[in-house]
């Protein structure tokens, strides 16, 4: 009987290898057959050699993301080695040539890697290492969950304020992980058959969710539209993180307090009263300073425009990542806590974007498909549940690195036309407002993953409320994106 036991867990593993296998023969397969139809199968136009090898690598991206047959960031890091041996100027001798058409320069592939947009990575991973080793993210916990009081209902809006605002600054898995260890000890003291227990787990993923839409650096698919909005060569827009903050931050606000009601209305408290007790080792000595003034000055350059002060936010992001640095607030073994699967990811999308603009596809894309016939109303909505649909599945950066070039390509073929809807910023920012809203699912996003761990909420918990919330937050935000857009606050 026991080696019976033991021997599902290894039948299991197998199949599943097995199945992982499959699924990445048959991409491989229907790459190599993209790769090598006739040009004319593609419907566009003057369509070069590069720019069909492009499609193709776009095809094994698409659905290696959605397969996840092999780790996300391997099939950004396929992405960029694809791209740099097959349509560069460096690539194999046998894939250039005279009528292959534009070859990329394989620096500026691998230069995705480190796009400025990275660096705002970086210092999001960063100055979270830097609040969890001074302890100033359990002094900020403390502090700002007191003045909720001890009611139930209060305590329960205090946890989403407080994911939600830290989650703005913080990566929202570092976020669900840290306020679900803090509310350990309030566990102890709810019935354990009320449903107090769940309402307080619920409100850490639903808050750190929607609490990443308050700032550009809050959750990957802000910076990926953000990049796109901005870009030199692009919309050059010029979007900083004031301009992103003043009508996303009391979005956020709004959305927490709805799912509070939400929760509440789900999973209501047996026990009102709660009695805090939020430990932590908090350090006393001049690195907690050092911390506290970082942060101070950082969000003050990153919410002051660039006209007062002269940098972007980009090099904003420099400033913690140095400061910690030299003065030893982090080490070398810290770097190794910074999420690099997530950057990979981030870049294999950006080194899509380059193929679809470097090899001159996104321009022949646009002669070729009518967009300037599309509905810009159609687009917004059609776009934003794709992105809501998908993000439910796959990671939301996925969606995001998937999504937003191809609209990007969209909305500058539709012109003028957008200017009924707040022009291309209001697609592209409802894709970051869409991914952020999807989490009705324990594979959703780290955060609901995290929870779903505890034990202590069941599935169903999770779709009731993370469906209702996140299609109540995406109807929300879009409304509220739609007259930002119309009034051209962003440009």
């Amino acid at each position: 009987m026991t080696e019976e036991k033991n021997s599902t867990p290894n039948v299991m593993t197998n199949h599943f290898e097995m199945k992982k296998l499959v699924e990445f023969i048959v991409i491989v397969a229907a790459t190599i057959l993209v790769w090598n139809l006739p040009s004319s199968s593609f419907g566009i136009e003057g369509l070069t050699v590069v720019q069909q090898r492009v499609i193709a690598i776009f095809v094994f991206a698409m659905l290696s993301w959605l397969t996840e047959c092999i780790p996300s960031w391997a099939t950004s890091l396929g992405i960029m080695t694809i791209m740099c041996v097959t349509v560069s100027k460096t690539s194999f001798a046998c894939f250039q040539g005279d009528n292959v058409g534009t070859l990329l320069k394989a620096k500026d592939i691998m230069a995705s890697f480190a796009d400025p947009i990275i660096m705002l990575f970086l210092a999001g991973f960063i100055l979270a290492i830097a609040a969890s080793k001074s302890g100033l993210d359990t002094l900020l916990a403390r502090n700002l969950i007191r003045p909720f009081g001890h009611k139930s209902e209060n305590v329960l809006l205090g946890f989403l304020l407080i994911t939600g605002l830290f989650s703005m600054f913080i990566s929202n898995t570092a976020t669900a992980a840290l306020m679900l260890t803090f509310l350990a000890p309030v566990f102890a003291a709810l019935p354990a058959n009320g449903k107090g227990r769940i309402a307080l787990t619920m409100s850490i993923p639903i808050a750190a969710n929607l609490g990443g839409m308050g700032t550009p650096i809050g959750t990957p698919p802000n910076m990926i539209a953000l990049k796109y909005l901005n870009d030199p060569e692009g919309l050059n827009l010029g979007i900083d993180f004031g301009h992103w903050m003043a009508f996303m931050f009391p979005l956020v606000i709004v959305l927490l307090i709805i799912s509070w009601r939400i929760i509440l209305h789900f999973f209501p408290f047996t026990k009102k009263t709660i009695e805090l007790d939020i430990n932590g080792y908090v350090h006393k000595g001049w690195r907690m300073w050092v911390v506290v003034g970082t942060f101070i000055l950082t969000i003050l350059l990153w919410v002051i425009p660039k006209d007062v002060t002269g940098i972007d936010s980009n090099t904003v992001a420099m400033i913690p990542m140095g400061i910690f640095a030299v003065t030893g607030v982090i080490n070398a073994k810290d770097m190794q806590e910074i999420n690099w699967s997530v950057i990979w990811m981030v870049a294999g999308g950006f080194a899509l974007g380059l193929g679809m603009n470097g090899t001159g596809l996104a321009d022949a894309a646009i002669e070729s498909i009518p967009f300037g016939s599309w509905s810009p109303l159609v687009i917004l909505l059609i776009s934003g549940l794709i992105c809501y649909f998908l993000s439910n599945f796959i990671s939301n950066t996925a969606t995001a690195a998937l999504l937003v070039p191809i609209l990007a390509v969209v909305c500058r073929g539709m012109g003028d036309k957008l200017g009924v809807i707040g022009g291309t910023s209001t697609v592209l920012i409802g894709i970051a407002i869409a991914a952020s809203t999807a989490m009705c699912l324990p594979i959703s996003t780290p955060p609901n993953a995290i929870a779903y761990s505890t034990g202590l909420i069941k599935q169903n918990d999770m779709l009731k409320a993370g469906l209702t919330i996140g299609l109540l937050s995406l109807v929300i935000g879009y409304v509220v994106l739609y007259f930002i857009g119309v009034s051209h606050f962003l440009g």
